[in-house]
């Protein structure tokens, strides 16, 4: 179904651009709320305020021929702003609705859970672009125009686009691990005052580090996506164990994937980083933010074979991946600490953490969600039925870490609890360390 010119202003009434469906035309058109004129910019056109009435017509011609699928992004100098006393917030790889991490942050700071969050800006470079169509794409692109209309955020495929900022701007990065590295520059030359980068930050020890470098040398501070950190189970479990000599804490972490060599071999390639940069990650940070566990630090490492399980699957491409599908180990530092991982491809949705004492008797365990939380689970579950289960069980964790960066880039406080960019270099260290010891130790 084709639109006619009256009707797609109206239906974009909240100031949308959008770009002909043919991949070689240069031109772009915004249509602005505040105006009846048709903004148009083409590298071929001399000056677009001497139109003819013959240019008009064709113009005319060219939006008639627009399928509504085409409608790509609304205008970046229309966008809605952040309100004094607000960040605003750049959110960049959004992931497909219902699927992607960074859809569902979208989803909190558009409910206005996160105020000192204003989500001004979405880029998403993949379904903006080449998987426009692919799987997926059909379902961003009705999920983005939905977003407009109601919110008028802007939907961009390019940091490059992202105007100057109005208000403190901070960009939450929640692409692919590998592209993180360049779109932390990108952020950066766009005048991000602060960066929410999503775990594990880069492929490589390395690379983060290098990234690390550049924020400070540029002045921007970046805070993790370490939620668990923040978790009322963590705290909890922290301070109970103080009460207990000769207490060990383990932490568990839990996926609901399904047991079956698809399901993990889909979740081996879409994670290659491999378990413990990805899944298990949270949990390292907790160790090497609590627990003073660094590469140097480390005295031993030994897993439970009983429990653990390594395999080698096909992926979707064909190609093999070698991961764990579930791993649990204990690390004792040098400076006499020691504490146990535990974590489950297929384990179920919640995560926990035990305390024993020194007999080794369980006497504490405390669940993420407990029974308070489980009532606001269940109502998110009925909101979105389709979305992936671990959103919701960590739904309060994710609010409070984004409006404590937030809340930082507006005011400079503190985001107490939130983990650093060093604390990410060192867990990513700890995670490349411990990989090839726990393979060659299930083998």
């Amino acid at each position: 179904m084709k639109l006619s010119l009256v009707a797609l202003a109206m239906a974009l009434a909240t100031s949308s651009a959008f770009v002909p469906s043919s991949p070689s035309s240069p031109r772009r058109v915004v249509i602005r709320p505040d105006s009846s004129s048709l903004a148009v910019s083409s590298s071929s056109s001399s000056n677009a305020k001497n139109t003819s009435k013959a240019t008009s017509k064709k113009l005319e011609e060219e939006f008639e021929s627009v399928d509504p699928a085409a409608v790509a992004s609304p205008s970046a100098s229309a966008a809605k702003k952040a309100k004094e006393g607000q960040a605003e917030v750049v959110l960049v790889g959004c992931g497909a609705p219902n699927r992607g991490m960074g859809w569902y942050h979208a989803v909190q700071m558009l409910e206005g859970r996160c105020p000192s969050a204003s989500l001004d800006y979405v880029v998403e470079p993949w379904f903006l672009g080449a998987g426009s169509t692919g799987p997926g794409g059909p379902e961003f692109g009705q999920w983005a125009k939905e977003t407009t209309s109601a919110h008028g955020t802007s939907f961009l495929s390019s940091v490059a686009d992202l105007p100057a900022p109005k208000e403190p701007r901070c960009a939450l990065i929640s692409g692919r691990t590998a592209d993180n590295p360049r779109l932390l520059t990108e952020c950066i030359a766009a005048d991000c005052k602060t960066i929410y980068l999503e775990k594990p930050g880069a492929p490589t020890v390395k690379e983060l580090q290098q990234m690390k470098e550049e924020a400070e040398k540029a002045g921007v501070a970046v805070l993790m996506g370490y939620n668990k950190n923040v978790c009322k189970y963590v705290r909890k479990t922290r301070e109970f164990a103080e009460t207990v000599p000769g207490s060990h804490v383990t932490f568990v972490s839990n996926n609901a994937y399904e047991n079956t060599p698809e399901s993990l071999g889909e979740c081996f390639e879409r994670n290659a980083e491999g378990m413990l940069k990805n899944m298990a990650i949270h949990e390292l940070a907790l160790l090497v933010s609590f627990y003073d566990v660094t590469v140097e630090n480390i005295e031993s490492v030994t897993a439970d074979k009983e429990f653990s399980s390594m395999q080698t699957l096909p992926g979707p491409s064909g190609k093999e991946f070698t991961d764990f599908d579930k791993i649990k180990f204990t690390i004792k530092t040098k400076t006499g600490k020691e504490v146990s991982v535990a974590a489950d491809r297929c384990g179920g949705t919640d995560s926990y953490a035990t305390v024993t004492d020194a007999n080794g008797e369980e006497v504490f365990r405390y669940w993420m969600p407990d029974e308070e939380d489980k009532k606001t689970v269940q109502e998110l579950q009925a909101k979105y039925p389709t979305a992936m289960p671990y959103f919701f069980t960590q739904d309060p964790d994710y609010v409070t870490v984004k409006e404590r960066v937030a809340k930082n880039t507006v005011t400079g406080e503190e985001a107490e609890g939130v983990a650093t960019i060093a604390i990410a270099v060192e867990t990513l260290r700890v995670a490349e360390y411990l990989t090839p010891v726990l393979m060659e130790q299930l083998k």
